[in-house]
């Protein structure tokens, strides 16, 4: 009797308690993945019964969903107020590194969105950030400076940023390639405008990788010695 008082009292806080769940599903999801998520967890750390989530969530996939769509609506929003740059294509750059430092400080929620990619796809928030993404590549087609089409152009932006976190987030955090965000970004623009960067030193750079490959045909090295020459090939390629 007095668990059906208490899930009736809970029931009737009604959208104070929804929220409460939610903060603390997404905190979970923050600090151990989608998988910490559990029902018992949730529910303890919000501080209800069981019953009241599978009541306002239906089962875990609606409370990922819930938390995905909380998470994704706060982002957008920070997103579309922020003061477009006056030159389409910086205001595109900066929009990448947005979307970039948004996706390496929320893993669990691109871990939901790789793992069960239709429920991240329901997301009206998720939507409206592809609105806002869209637009920024109208700007850059209206003032001529795109090389594909609109639409082409936000799906290879779109492939290329989500694939760009996702890469960086499967790397240990102290030992993620730090120029990779960056070669992603210019790789987007090179493949949607007419405005690519041209790499510095660039002909050196593609030398070293062409050196760092036929290392396996160098035989006058020692092992250790190809281990290091090796290493600084790849600075080499690397280097901004």
């Amino acid at each position: 009797m007095r668990d059906r008082e208490k899930v009736a009292a809970e029931d009737a806080e009604g959208s104070d308690v929804r929220a409460r769940i939610i903060a603390a599903a997404a905190e979970l999801i923050a600090s151990g993945g989608p998988e910490a998520a559990t029902t018992r967890a949730v529910a303890s750390a919000a501080g209800v019964q069981a019953p009241t989530l599978y009541r306002l969530f239906g089962d875990k996939r609606g409370l990922l969903a819930a938390v995905f769509e909380h998470v994704m609506k706060s982002y957008v929003s920070e997103k579309s107020a922020r003061k477009p740059h006056p030159d389409p294509l910086q205001d595109f750059r900066d929009g990448w590194d947005m979307h970039l430092a948004f996706g390496l400080s929320h893993p669990g929620l691109f871990a939901i969105m790789s793992s069960d990619p239709q429920l991240a796809s329901q997301s009206p928030s998720l939507g409206d950030g592809q609105e806002v993404l869209r637009r920024r590549i109208r700007n850059l087609a209206l003032a001529g400076r795109l090389r594909v089409s609109e639409e082409r152009a936000l799906g290879l932006v779109s492939a290329m940023g989500i694939g760009a976190v996702l890469t960086l987030l499967s790397q240990p955090e102290g030992k993620r390639d730090a120029g990779l965000a960056h070669a992603a970004r210019e790789a987007a623009v090179a493949a949607i405008t007419r405005e690519a960067a041209t790499p510095k030193n660039a002909e050196v750079r593609a030398v070293a990788a062409a050196l760092r490959a036929s290392m396996d045909r160098i035989r006058v090295l020692s092992k250790g010695e190809s281990l290091l020459l090796s290493e600084l090939l790849e600075r080499i390629a690397d280097a901004e």
